[in-house]
């Protein structure tokens, strides 16, 4: 399991999150995901952690803590969401269905 951190600070390196959260147990793995067009962070990441005891003890501290000018927001991440083609449509675009003889 991985911990969301948001409302973060666009200044922040993974070094300082790994810093931060290393107070609470052993940090794996950080990820700062940046905007494919512009590179810009965008402004969150995920902490991935030892134990559930480590990440829950960095939710207890950190959530709602004040970091870098920002009140933070730190939670159990939760897993990614399948992204649908949009309303039951399928990907054929083209119109055109079956439909019997036409006259």
């Amino acid at each position: 399991m991985s911990i969301y951190v948001g409302n973060l600070s666009f200044q922040v390196t993974e070094d300082d999150l790994t810093q931060t959260f290393a107070e609470y147990g052993k940090v794996k793995r950080v990820q700062l995901p940046t905007d494919r067009e512009t590179g810009r962070l965008r402004g969150f990441a995920f902490v991935e952690m030892s134990t559930e005891a480590e990440e829950t003890a960095a939710i207890e501290a950190l959530d709602g803590a004040e970091w870098m000018g920002r009140n933070m927001k730190v939670n159990k991440a939760k897993p990614r969401e399948e992204r649908g083609g949009g309303g039951g449509w399928s990907n054929n675009r083209s119109g055109g269905g079956g439909g019997g003889r036409r006259y």
